[in-house]
């Protein structure tokens, strides 16, 4: 097993800001290095054990889907090495987890796509057969596929806080009619073309999000991570059908086997409230959540 990153350490570029993950720092004033750890979080908070492997995985997984679905959408990455700015003694602790990204202005909207009722959606849906405002039919289950696939976007929250489910109109009232038109349509496109892939090596991507910035021209360009396992649903096909006739969650290659664990844990002897600090993770739930993104990554390039 590969040593763990929980925090990078670079002392050759000023920090920019650490989110949930990714470690980001200021190169010049228009390119970002953004380094993946191996941090994970759950309900918005970050465990204290990391999981080894991790940020290369999610890396190596974003530059696969940036460089399959570049005709869709420009993506944030300046194709230079992210080596070439850290110091050679830096190098080996960035190496295979970091990107070389342009400096954008973020747009304040998650970008949710959803092909599946799962999560939130799931608990929307008993509630209002709808989600964020999009109406459903009658009849679904959990895990249900949906007739076409639904953009319900989400505002982005401060860190520690949850992001919060919004409608459509709601994002049009924060970037415009057309922005947020080209966003919606775009996430849309992305989602089809990426889960008609993933189909044929037997994966089904449950739901996703997007994060998108706008270049110095104002174009719309596609940033952070795009199809990972940290910020998608990824599902095996063969078994999806039988946890839907059992009306439960199919088991995945994302970080739900750790929201699952989480749901059960205690702290002192009462159940986790999903507030920190986080309970300890055992060795076999960090294995065993290494080993899920690593299939993942494995199913879809092989």
């Amino acid at each position: 097993m590969t040593t763990a990153l929980h925090t990078s350490a670079l002392t050759s570029l000023p920090l920019l800001a650490r989110g949930k993950v990714r470690d980001n720092y200021a190169v010049g004033d228009d390119r970002i290095l953004m380094v993946a750890s191996d941090r994970i979080s759950a309900f918005d908070v970050i465990m204290g054990e990391p999981i080894p492997g991790k940020g290369e995985l999610l890396t190596q997984m974003a530059l696969f889907w940036f460089a399959r679905l570049g005709h869709l959408c420009p993506n944030h990455l300046t194709g230079d090495a992210p080596e070439s700015v850290v110091t050679p003694a830096e190098a080996a602790q960035i190496k295979g987890r970091a990107m070389l990204v342009k400096r954008l202005k973020p747009i304040p909207v998650e970008a949710v796509v959803r092909g599946y009722l799962a999560g939130s959606g799931w608990k929307e849906y008993q509630e209002s057969r709808s989600v964020c405002g999009v109406p459903l039919p009658e009849g679904l289950k959990n895990a249900s596929k949906l007739p076409e696939p639904i953009y319900t976007p989400a505002a982005k929250a401060e860190m520690g806080e949850h992001d919060e489910n919004i409608t459509f109109e709601k994002t049009v009232e924060i970037v415009g009619p057309e922005l947020a038109a080209r966003i919606r349509d775009i996430s849309i496109a992305i989602y089809k073309a990426a889960s008609e892939f993933a189909a044929t090596k037997g994966i089904i991507i449950a739901d996703t999000k997007f994060e998108f910035g706008l270049d110095r021209d104002g174009t719309l360009v596609l940033m952070d991570e795009v199809l990972t396992p940290d910020s998608s649903r990824y599902w095996p096909a063969d078994t999806w059908a039988q946890s839907l006739a059992e009306g439960r969650n199919p088991p995945s290659y994302d970080k739900q086997f750790l929201r699952d664990w989480l749901d059960q844990a205690q702290v002192n002897g009462k159940p986790w409230g999903k507030t920190p600090p986080a309970p300890r993770l055992p060795r076999e739930v960090v294995e065993q959540t290494a080993a899920k993104y690593r299939e993942a990554m494995e199913r879809l390039t092989a």
